[in-house]
């Protein structure tokens, strides 16, 4: 197959996404460093993560009307260059406080860019399934990057250039897009904004029973991915006794199984159904969460990586159900708001997980995990077993 601009477009917002990813991963592996510097408890941890994480879902809405009336380029362009410009402020916090809100201005800018990227690609491609697996590709070979180059940069020189490593990663990166991907029409360059943000229209779209169901699937599975990126290097230190080096390690191999599956699952909503490969992801995810505390030595950690990577990779079957149930039209904005609002749900898994390791172990707050993949996978049992339509 000969190389087309497609696949330029393709290649670039995958990278555009590794510099998003990068950003907020290069966090979780010096968490133990933070928390020490700072002086603070894994649940405020755990708030400072969660709230960069809301405010990434927040910005998923707003940055599908703005592409809708500046084009998909310039925003992506933002996405990336705030990025790289917010690691390095989150880098220079002096006090607590103040990484709060730079984590907070990190997972704004870089939630500019997922949606509108998705629907650049659905211009392009009518495999949407397999575009979204091969896009979402960025996040785990961030996972695979990112975690071992901070550690590595944490351990001997301190947190702080460990979170600024994004900067490095996202110049080059934005200067390629910039140059290679041509500006884009807006689909509705002349429509007041505000006109956008009526609640009518927005709560018509979300009450939509082809929407409802993989909502709530959408919700409950980002909660627990949330919470295993954000706590799975410190969960494996303090209730598995790995050393900070090999945690890292095991969770860069995390988004190594993660970057394969994306493919497959794509591709698999393709061919057999986007609820088959929900669902298989969804028992793979509880399975293999489950084994992170139950699995017997390194040998269950490794099945656990492989089970729970697999069904972390979610979002590639799930984002073309939701792609599916929307106009053409609708889908700037439309994806927009139902990105907006799983991920601002799924964005307590990281205070959450903190809090239950706070008040009850790590052990228990990672069965919680499992046991909330199994009832995503319940849900979609009982959908197809009752015939609803959802």
């Amino acid at each position: 197959m000969s190389w087309q601009y497609r696949h330029t477009v393709l290649s670039l917002c995958m990278l555009a996404f590794l510099v998003t990813y990068f950003a907020r991963l290069a966090i979780s592996p010096v968490v133990p460093l933070i928390v020490d510097d700072f002086a603070v408890s894994n649940t405020a941890i755990g708030v400072a993560l969660s709230g960069m994480w809301l405010a990434y879902g927040a910005a998923q809405f707003p940055s599908g009307v703005l592409a809708d009336r500046f084009g998909e380029r310039r925003v992506i362009l933002v996405a990336v260059g705030g990025t790289a410009a917010m690691s390095v402020v989150l880098g220079l916090a002096p006090v607590f406080p103040a990484f709060v809100l730079a984590a907070v201005l990190l997972g704004l800018v870089a939630g500019l860019h997922y949606a509108v990227a998705t629907t650049l690609l659905s211009r392009t491609f009518d495999d949407l399934g397999t575009a979204i697996g091969l896009h979402s590709v960025g996040g785990p070979l961030a996972g695979l990057v990112a975690p071992v180059a901070a550690a590595w940069v944490g351990v001997r020189y301190g947190w702080r250039p460990a979170v600024a490593l994004a900067a490095l990663v996202g110049a080059p990166v934005f200067l390629l897009f910039a140059w290679r991907v041509r500006p884009t029409e807006p689909r509705r360059p002349d429509q007041p904004m505000r006109d956008r943000f009526a609640l009518a229209p927005l709560v018509e779209l979300l009450s939509r029973p082809s929407v409802l169901l993989p909502l709530f699937i959408a919700m409950t599975g980002t909660y627990v991915v949330q919470g295993v990126m954000s706590f799975l290097p410190t969960f494996l230190v303090e209730f598995r006794g790995y050393s900070p080096s090999l945690a890292a390690g095991v969770f860069s191999a995390f988004f190594v199984v993660r970057a394969v599956a994306q493919v497959g699952l794509g591709r698999l909503s393709d061919s057999a159904g986007r609820d088959v490969a929900i669902g298989a992801a969804m028992l793979a995810g509880a399975v293999g969460t489950a084994a992170f505390v139950l699995g017997p030595g390194l040998a269950g950690v490794a099945v656990a990586v492989l089970l729970a990577g697999s069904g972390a990779s979610f979002f590639s079957a799930i984002d073309p159900r939701f792609m599916d149930a929307l106009g053409d039209a609708e889908r700037g904005a439309g994806f927009g708001l139902v990105r907006t609002v799983y991920t601002v749900i799924g964005s307590a898994g990281s205070v959450g997980v903190g809090l239950a390791a706070d008040l009850f172990g790590w052990g228990v707050s990672f069965a919680i995990l499992a046991v909330l993949f199994g009832v995503t996978f319940a849900v979609l049992v009982a959908n197809r077993a009752l015939g609803t339509g959802y």
